[in-house]
């Protein structure tokens, strides 16, 4: 939060709002702009962790464009010749390279036979890009912003939810209490010691992204239940900065996703799920990534190393040889699909009451079109259609109408405010149902279950028939770790040097400030871990908190947390607690 929000902050009363949203992403935003258009009289305010728009944002991305016109058609009929979308959304997709890599040289071209299953009706069709819009994430939450403010929605950076309140006899939450800054190493409060308000609210949206700490606290409390158990994967990327020539030769226009090499190499090895990606990023800049599903099994596998590997391949070197890092970072995606979407027992709403689930915290990521970016948008959308209805001020006056000048009748105004209120989350989960999200996840609900179950190999055949298996049971990702190392020739000639990755994050928090990673039992990594595993996490943390010191696995270095939740779900005994880090610190991405 800046200087000036903060001195508007202490001027005005937030500790009470109509509508709170916990998280600035995409979704959260979206569910802003578009209840502000709606229904201007309410008091809707967004907090978020980062330190400035767009820092704990990440994603590959590509957005399929209908997701955003339906957001700011209604309040910018003319964004799309705006500068700030110029900037942001760098070009459409007219080369869509999908490749099978089949090792360290050659490589097979899918997208003919995508084509062949687009015809067919055939699922692995939605994998093709072209015509969508190549996005840089952390400039797309840096403009929504400013749209929000502009619509009159609070928007508050530098403020962490560490508790939802709930209230199991009522089926409500009153509010969300905030984290206490100022503390010392040991919990102590210091000079600067500020005790985290609690903001009461009518209604909450949580759109906190992949495992967010309320969102999880709140399916907990509330009781909602997952089908299936939630999947996971770890996104790593870098913004790298080639020559012009590097950059014509590789367009503008064009995305590459692969699949294979150097994480799936059929019938002798490995068999992890996952893929590469090469994005243009306007100003001479490629974005190259690794996605690796958490479900790996081997102890000593360091995913930034299968990014080195696939950096390396060819198809991919030409492009970036030489070039300079410029920006880096990591985060973790929901793949579970449908099945693993939280919802209430009672309802079937993805939410309870007068709380609900957005985009990534509810898990609303399509991975058969291996994107999520434009469900985060829709269900904003939704989010705030809902609230169109349900007025969080029953008594002010104001009444909406419709073209022909009647007053539009809220099915829920009967039931008074109370009613209103516990109505939200099943208003919400029918307005989603109309924007089409539910129908597309339904029909990717089976994809990363299978292949999971199955393996990569059979995974990807019966997947095509996916829709007519019975629901799969799959354990956890962190229970998949065996006692082997990984096979030394996939490895890179030098490790990955993740200090430099780090920097490149820009990450950071207060010295002085509590420990946000929290290790259960000691006693569990020195006795069970150390022997049986030689402790994963120094590998797979992509920002290096994790050392041995002496005999024992420790979060050293928690300043370098990149946010991304990969340690409290990948850890073979689910032994490591993510908890609220003091505002303001984590990654700062700009480009991301």
């Amino acid at each position: 939060m800046s200087a000036d929000q903060r001195q508007d902050y202490n001027k005005q009363d937030f500790n009470k709002v109509d509508v709170l949203i916990v998280g600035a992403g995409p979704a959260g935003l979206a569910a802003a702009i578009s209840a502000k258009r709606w229904r201007p009289e309410l008091d809707v305010c967004v907090i978020d962790k980062a330190p400035a728009p767009g820092n704990h944002v990440l994603s590959g991305a590509v957005l399929e464009p209908g997701a955003l016109a339906r957001l700011l058609d209604p309040i910018r009929p003319a964004w799309r010749a705006s500068k700030e979308a110029k900037a942001v959304l760098s070009a459409r997709v007219e080369q869509d390279d999908i490749l099978l890599l089949l090792g360290r040289k050659r490589s097979f071209a899918l997208l003919p036979l995508l084509k062949v299953a687009r015809a067919l009706g055939l699922g692995y069709g939605r994998m093709i890009h072209g015509g969508d819009y190549v996005c840089s994430v952390s400039r797309l939450v840096a403009w929504l912003t400013q749209v929000a403010i502009e619509l009159g929605v609070e928007v508050f950076h530098g403020f962490a939810a560490a508790d939802i309140l709930w209230d199991e006899k009522t089926g409500q939450a009153a509010g969300v209490k905030l984290g206490d800054q100022g503390r010392n190493r040991q919990g102590e409060p210091q000079r600067n010691f500020l005790a985290g308000a609690t903001i009461m609210t009518d209604f909450i949206v949580l759109a906190e992204g992949c495992d967010g700490l309320l969102s999880e606290k709140f399916v907990d409390k509330a009781g909602l239940k997952r089908a299936s158990v939630q999947l996971y994967s770890l996104g790593i990327k870098e913004l790298l900065q080639v020559n012009p020539e590097q950059y014509r030769k590789f367009s503008a226009t064009r995305v590459v996703h692969a699949m294979g090499y150097p994480l799936w190499t059929p019938l002798v090895g490995p068999d992890t799920f996952g893929g590469g990606i090469m994005y243009p990023m306007a100003e001479n800049r490629i974005a190259v990534g690794i996605i690796v599903g958490l479900d790996y099994r081997y102890c000593d596998f360091n995913p930034q190393d299968a990014l080195t590997l696939f950096k390396e391949h060819p198809r991919v070197k030409q492009y970036i040889d030489g070039a300079t890092v410029v920006e880096a970072g990591a985060k973790m995606i929901p793949e579970g699909g449908w099945d693993a979407v939280p919802r209430c027992p009672y309802t079937g709403a993805i939410g309870r009451g007068n709380v609900v689930l957005l985009g990534d915290s509810a898990g609303l990521v399509n991975m058969l079109k291996i994107k999520g970016l434009h469900n985060a948008i829709e269900s904003g959308i939704a989010a705030a259609a809902a609230l169109r209805h349900l007025s969080a001020r029953p008594n002010s006056g104001a009444e909406e109408r419709g073209q022909d000048g009647k007053p539009i009748q809220s099915p829920w105004s009967a039931e008074g405010e109370q009613g209103s209120r516990r109505g939200f989350a099943a208003a919400y989960t029918a307005e989603l149902e109309k924007t089409g999200v539910v129908r597309e996840m339904a029909e990717a609900k089976n994809f990363r279950q299978i292949i999971a179950k199955f393996g990569t190999l059979a995974g990807m055949m019966l997947a095509l028939g996916g829709r007519l298996l019975p629901r799969l049971q799959l354990d956890p990702d962190y229970t998949h770790l065996i006692a082997t190392p990984y096979p030394s020739r996939q490895r890179p000639a030098r490790p990955f040097d993740k200090e430099a990755f780090t920097a490149q994050a820009r990450t950071g928090h207060r010295e002085e400030e509590p420990g946000h990673l929290l290790i259960s039992g000691y006693a569990v990594c020195r006795d069970h871990c150390l022997g049986k595993f030689s402790a994963p996490c120094i590998s797979f943390c992509p920002a290096g908190v994790y050392e041995k010191i002496g005999e024992q696995p420790r979060p050293a270095n928690p300043s370098n947390c990149l946010h991304c939740k990969t340690c409290q779900r990948k850890c073979p005994y689910d032994n490591i607690r993510w908890t609220e880090p003091e505002a303001g610190g984590g990654p700062r991405y700009i480009m991301m």
